[in-house]
């Protein structure tokens, strides 16, 4: 079992919990919203109801292979809880601890720009929810814990590679300072689960394995969906309600229907500057159905998803994607506000009129545009984009990553390093992003000098704003990661474990952690994408199985 030595978090002055006999439930969410009366865990239609209670499957052999530090804390769990055998247990779903109320949500989505009808969690089972130290509620869930009603046709499993994907770029993405759901936990079950990667007729058994989420709240787009779909506006007022008064308190005594666009009002601000995190630090969701989009404006749901290694606005990493695209790096603004125009649609009959829901919708460019601008001139060491150079820079910057096969996360870091004082050679000014090309060979005359001159351009401009170097180099790598988890890292923590060890596992997640430091003794982990992760299966293709 690996973990990391964080930080302790600000916390309420209570006590650690050192037994799990101690943990308290508040479970809001099920002791307010409807419940599926029907009990017995068989695949259905839920109607009329937001979940289904159900038991979590028990693992034959569950052991604790990895766990974040930082969340222990934040729960109020004493460090030296993880040892207990139990542990591994509870967040396995072998063992209930009282006051848990395991439940799966019933939701709809649209998948691919299409309506999917009912969804629902299909391998995720929420065991309840714990007060942490700062006194927000968290929603502790377990994936890969078997079947539930909205399983359809699967088994509700996860098998260790998608679980240890998951369990990393959830905490990768905290650390990142990125919105997103959180990881306590990856356990391994002892079990093996037979799954088509590809999808392409070859299932084989996989080791298994459970993932702890945790969040505020696991809502997503397609919770409000499913109910509008079916005309239930009375269970679809309640979810409204709940939300708000849950997730949105201050909104509580705005009358109604006014309080419902303002909710969506926030989605959609919470929505923008998440994916305008992704875009910061080279990030592709990958699926961005509406069932994986949060109220919360979290990241959720780690399946096919990958990093950008050379830049390219086109690439996705999920192979069910990869005819059309719909999913790529470059569209996923666009695709956030195709999706929030399904959630509008879904609140419209609560408020009757779709000018206030239109309005807020149309925010959503400005708002991204807003802090989209914001991003890139800290990503360029600028003050701001104010200025027709300024965001002809911007812009610039994109087009000479693409001008070569050009590593984005390297790229940035080394432009920090550039110098803009004056009687440099251009030659010499120019060298430090030598670093960032895949195959330096392909680089032209003419790729070298459209580069030069936008790295002159560039300089001349900090220089016209009187911006030192060392403290611009300093304020970039603030936002400009050297770390990230790359699809080929993440693939090499998996194989190592298959083989028999999680240490990889755990430092890999010692990296993530401080991803904008330098870590002289880590730089390996910084390094470019390698030739043999070009076209591996895990490292540049994924599929939602993964």
């Amino acid at each position: 079992m690996v973990g990391s030595g964080a930080e302790p978090v600000v916390g309420s002055g209570a006590p650690p919990i050192s037994s799990l006999d101690e943990v308290r439930f508040d479970n809001r969410f099920t002791s307010a919203l409807p419940a599926d009366p029907d009990t017995v865990n068989h695949r259905r239609q839920v109607i009329g109801a937001c979940y289904s209670r159900v038991a979590p499957t028990p693992a034959p052999t569950p052991q604790l292979l990895a766990h974040s530090a930082e969340m222990v804390d934040l729960l109020g769990f004493d460090p030296d809880l993880v040892s207990d055998p139990r542990f591994a247990a509870v967040f396995a779903g072998s063992t209930l601890l009282d006051g848990m109320d395991p439940h799966a949500h019933c939701y709809g989505g649209h998948q691919f720009g299409s309506w999917a009808g009912q969804l629902g969690d299909g391998r995720a089972i929420a065991l309840g929810e714990m007060v942490d130290r700062n006194g927000q509620h968290q929603t502790l869930q377990l994936k890969g814990a078997g079947p539930t009603p909205y399983s359809r046709t699967a088994d509700g499993l996860a098998v260790l590679r998608s679980s240890v994907r998951e369990f990393l770029c959830s905490e990768a993405m905290a650390h990142l300072g990125v919105p997103t759901t959180r990881a306590l936990s990856l356990v391994g079950t002892g079990d093996f689960v037979i799954r088509d990667m590809l999808y392409d007729g070859n299932p084989a058994p996989e080791p298994g394995a459970v993932v702890c989420r945790v969040a505020p709240s696991f809502v997503r787009f397609g919770n409000f969906e499913i109910f509008a779909s079916r005309g239930d506006v009375e269970t679809l007022r309640t979810l409204a309600d709940f939300v708000i008064e849950a997730d949105f308190c201050h909104l509580v005594g705005e009358p109604a229907p006014g309080r419902y666009v303002q909710f969506f009002d926030e989605v959609v601000r919470s929505t923008a500057e998440m994916v305008c995190e992704w875009l910061r630090v080279g990030f592709v969701h990958g699926v961005m159905n509406t069932d994986n989009m949060s109220i919360l404006g979290l990241t959720i749901d780690y399946g096919p998803y990958g990093w950008i290694d050379n830049y390219d606005p086109d690439w996705t990493p999920n192979t069910t994607d990869a005819a059309h695209r719909r999913y790529r790096f470059g569209t996923q603004p666009a695709v956030a506000q195709w999706n929030l125009m399904q959630l509008a649609n879904a609140l419209y009959p609560l408020i009757g009129e779709a000018e206030g829901l239109q309005a807020a919708l149309d925010g959503y460019v400005p708002c991204f545009e807003q802090k989209w601008s914001a991003m890139m001139a800290r990503k360029l060491g600028l003050p701001g984009l104010d200025t027709d150079v300024d965001r002809e820079l911007a812009t610039g910057v994109l087009e000479v990553l693409r001008l070569v096969e050009t590593d984005m996360t390297v790229f940035w870091r080394r432009l920090a390093t550039v110098a803009a004082t004056g009687g440099v050679d251009p030659a010499e000014r120019v060298a430090p992003l030598a670093d960032a090309y895949y195959r330096p060979v392909e680089v032209t005359d003419g790729h070298r000098s459209a580069t030069s001159e936008f790295i002159e351009g560039y300089a001349a401009r900090l220089r016209a704003l009187g911006i030192a170097d060392e403290a611009r180099a300093e304020a970039m790598n603030r936002v400009n990661p050297k770390y990230v988890l790359r699809n080929y890292l993440a693939q090499l923590a998996i194989d190592s474990a298959t083989e028999g060890g999680p240490k990889a596992i755990g430092e890999l997640l010692d990296v993530m952690r401080r991803p904008y430091d330098e870590q002289p003794d880590r730089e390996s982990y910084a390094a470019l994408r390698p030739d043999w992760a070009r076209t591996r299966v895990g490292c540049s293709q994924l599929s939602c199985s993964s």
